[in-house]
């Protein structure tokens, strides 16, 4: 009888916490495989998913401990469960002295942030420092007679009585990392010229060196001179090309190490065991032809491009160097109505600060006291001063004109629009833009496809090379082996995304994200919103009007002012200021509620009080009469608004508000309309006041009476007509929209909200920024497809040639030191060709 044995195949879903990219993927989902019980594990990146086939259960600490010895990069746990493993690795891991966090260039593991200064585990690349206002230099001082006395403000040693002197800043992680290339460089450079003079004398005629020793010996010399190159100056190649190889993330340095570890190792053994090498490796004097010399030529020479890169790296942030020289590290405090300098980290909300002329404006908050005009180009990239007054919003950074005024901190540290602004920076800097996937889908083949083209070059060279043929093949495979760049491929897109964004935050566009530069060039529709986007924003009563006998405009006015009291509408803040102007009373209301795109509406004096547009007065069942639209039709033709006020359903009166539109708007538009974009104006408000400001801006597109639902399927409608639409707006009743909307652009003087859901916010707040947007994005996206082109035509014309294509025809070969010196010079040059960015004109 034969027995058979059933298995029942049980399939568990686990989260995965730590994955960043495909890399991550297979490497978890081998990991996974690898554990004694597993049939079959499959990973999900985008869901961050593993879901397990097993025989029998496996407990999910198993899991756990193969990933821990994994590297204890990566975790799993149950569905649901909510986990705490990378914060928890944060706080355990060391940080590193005196800077933030450190980040790969290009981007391998998407946001991952390491804690040291390093190499990138995937492509190899130095680890780039993240600038932050953690990072930014603060002023500290010392006594030189006892320098473990360190203050933070000037003063006397408590030792000795000395006056403190200003610390020395430490230098930044990319200035160290450069200091340390220089120095392995020199080295390098030092003993690789002897070694490539000498294998050069041997083109002489008659070497004079044979003279004092023979060839074998100068061989010997050679190698002597090339281990401080090998082992020390360029070891850190072969460093990168091992653990490339150990986790099969092959990259530049996979080919670096390969290409030349093979000439030098094939050199060595060249001295060391001759007789087992061909006649044809052999010189006329019986020794074999070593490459000392085109192994540490490579070597140097890419020692030399990384030196390059680290320098031009260093100027790709500087927009974020330039945004945190802007804080400043003290203020004036006023205490107990003296003033008192105290540090930055030391201004707690709601403080009364005094700022002197020609100071920087400590943190975000409003004049209390005084009058002045501040530059704020810095931050808006606006050339002339702004005028300000009391009451009015000041921001940190910015520079005080020749005034004194005193102000009240109303954000300070993080919550700042200087440090918003930096954070926002370093995100959008390391974001990905769509257009990179086509560069990461070539590198994912690159490195095997260049390794395998290195082969069959050997192998057609010993074939039909000429003679010594293996000399030929050799030098040639190691020339296609060294000519290649995946690193210049992988570079092109972040360095332009990365220098683009903080030109923009120089100029007051702040990007959220890589995506919103490269979707903002293909925009074609524009939606703007009119009060505070195309208006300034800063609405004035021009009018109060009643419609009953029983109410007089002064008690009108006192209803409509206690009513707005608990409104933040720009609106409602225009009546209330009219208000207080007038002394106006205000009286308790109950039952506040705010109907989003028509008024407002409470309890006050036992009445139900609603104000807003035709749309509230519907909503409330109060009646709008002809002769009342008729009187609020004259007011709107001239580009106002009215709003009316109803008193237990009865419509009572109105307030007309005027809201200037801005100086920049009329210039703005007809700018994008001749860049081939039309312009549309949704606005809430009526059609007569919607249409005298489409008039006077030459708007032919605009629509009024628009509820945020309306804005919503608006964009909507011109999305499924194929268009690529922008919606600019300010307000709480645009945020569907711009987060609808293929780009969303918010004005900084907006809602928090509306910032939130847009991807482009503008710091000043006016149209002027929208058309800096497109033309850093059209300069931008131009810059990435110059650096995808010199990238890809440099390998696709650079492999070949080194394989020595051009020889049959031209007689032309490449050198491996020539190619070394190629492939140093790509990633420099597509790093270069993106610092251009900083030089455009938005």
């Amino acid at each position: 009888m034969t027995v058979y044995k059933s298995y029942h195949i049980m399939k568990h879903t686990y989260h995965i916490h730590g994955m960043t990219c495909k890399g991550c993927r297979t490497h978890v989902e081998e990991t996974l495989s690898k554990v004694e019980g597993v049939s079959k594990a499959t990973v999900n990146l985008e869901k961050a998913e593993a879901t397990i086939e097993m025989t029998s259960h496996i407990p999910i600490e198993t899991f756990k401990e193969a990933l821990k010895k994994d590297g204890d990069r990566y975790s799993i746990h149950n569905q649901g469960e909510h986990h705490h493993h990378l914060e928890d690795k944060k706080e355990n891991q060391p940080k590193a002295k005196g800077t933030g966090t450190f980040y790969c260039p290009m981007h391998c593991e998407g946001d991952k942030n390491y804690d040291k200064v390093g190499d990138c585990p995937v492509c190899g690349m130095d680890l780039v420092e993240e600038k932050n206002q953690s990072s930014a230099p603060t002023e500290q001082w010392t006594c030189p007679m006892h320098p473990e006395v360190v203050k933070d403000e000037a003063g006397s040693c408590p030792i000795c009585g000395m006056d403190l002197v200003p610390m020395q800043p430490d230098l930044s992680a990319e200035e160290k990392t450069y200091k340390k290339l220089l120095k392995k460089f020199w080295i390098a450079s030092a003993f690789t010229l002897p070694i490539f003079l000498i294998a050069m004398s041997e083109m002489l005629n008659n070497n004079p060196l044979y003279d004092i020793i023979g060839q074998k010996y100068w061989n010997w010399v050679q190698f002597v001179l090339s281990i401080p190159v090998v082992f020390y100056a360029t070891w850190m190649f072969f460093e990168r090309a091992y653990k490339s190889i150990k986790t099969w993330n092959l990259n530049m340095f996979t080919l670096i190490g390969i290409g030349a570890g093979v000439a030098w190792l094939f050199s060595v053994f060249g001295m060391l065991f001759p007789n087992i090498f061909p006649e044809q490796f052999k010189t006329e004097l019986g020794a074999v032809h070593v490459y000392f010399e085109a192994a540490t030529v490579i070597l140097t020479l890419v020692l030399l491009g990384q030196l390059l890169e680290a320098r031009a790296h260093s100027k790709t942030n500087s927009a974020v160097k330039e945004l945190l020289k802007l804080a400043p590290n003290k203020a004036i405090k006023i205490i107990d109505g003296e003033e008192v300098e105290v540090s930055i980290d030391k201004i707690e909300l709601n403080d009364i600060l005094k700022v002197k002329p020609g100071d920087k404006i400590p943190v975000d908050g409003v004049i209390t006291e005084g009058e002045t005009t501040i530059d704020e180009s810095m931050i808006t990239g606006e050339p002339l001063p702004v005028n300000k007054s009391q009451y009015d919003k000041v921001s940190s950074g910015t520079i005080n004109g020749n005034q004194s005024f005193l102000m009240k901190a109303e954000k300070v540290g993080s919550d700042t629009l200087l440090s918003q602004i930096i954070h926002m920076v370093n995100d959008a800097s390391r974001s990905r833009a769509p257009i990179q996937n086509l560069a990461d889908k070539v590198s994912g083949y690159f490195v095997p496809v260049v390794v395998f083209v290195s082969i069959i070059t050997f192998i057609v060279w010993s074939i039909w090379g000429p003679e010594p043929v293996y000399v030929y093949a050799f030098v040639n495979a190691i020339a296609v082996l060294i000519i290649a760049c995946p690193c210049a491929l992988g570079l092109a897109t972040p360095m332009s995304v990365m220098v683009g964004v903080g030109k923009g935050a120089q100029n007051g566009v702040l990007i959220k994200n890589a995506e919103a530069l490269e979707k903002m060039d293909k925009v074609n529709t524009l939606i703007v919103d009119k009060t505070g986007t195309i208006t300034e924003g800063k609405p004035t009563v021009e009018k109060v009007g009643v419609f009953s006998d029983t109410l007089n405009e002064k008690e009108l006015l006192q209803y409509i002012v206690s009513l707005n009291t608990n409104s933040e509408h720009p609106l409602a803040e225009a009546t209330v200021k009219y208000g207080k102007e007038r002394n106006t009373e205000i009286l308790e209301s109950q039952d506040f509620s705010a109907v989003t795109g028509k008024g407002v509406e409470a309890i006050i004096n036992d009445k139900k009080v609603a104000l807003g547009n035709p749309k509230m007065m519907e909503y409330v069942k109060a009646d709008i009469t002809s002769k009342m639209k008729e009187e609020a039709k004259n007011y709107q033709k001239q580009g106002k608004t009215v709003s009316y006020l109803s008193l237990d359903k009865v419509v009572v009166g109105y307030v007309v508000i005027g809201d200037k539109i801005k100086e920049t708007s009329a210039k703005a538009i007809k700018a994008l309309q001749d860049k081939g974009i039309d312009v549309i104006m949704l606005t809430g408000d009526n059609h007569d006041t919607a249409q005298a400001v489409a008039s006077e801006l030459n708007l032919a597109d605009f629509k009024a009476s628009m509820l945020p639902e309306d804005k919503l399927k608006e964009v909507e409608k011109l999305q499924e007509k194929g268009k690529v639409v922008a919606m600019a707006g300010d307000g709480i009743n645009d945020a569907p929209a711009l987060a609808k909307s293929d780009v969303g652009i918010a004005m900084g003087t907006g809602t928090d909200v509306a910032i939130e859901s847009a991807m482009i916010t503008l710091v000043k707040g006016d149209l002027h920024g929208i058309v800096k947007a497109r033309n850093l994005s059209h300069s931008v996206m131009r810059n990435i497809k110059q650096n995808l082109f010199f990238a890809l035509i440099y390998n696709t014309l650079g492999v070949p040639i080194a394989a020595g294509v051009l020889f049959p025809f031209f007689g032309i070969l490449l050198s491996p030191m020539i190619a070394a010196l190629a492939m140093s010079f790509s990633s420099v040059s597509v790093i270069v060709n993106a610092l251009r960015l900083r030089t455009i004109k938005i």
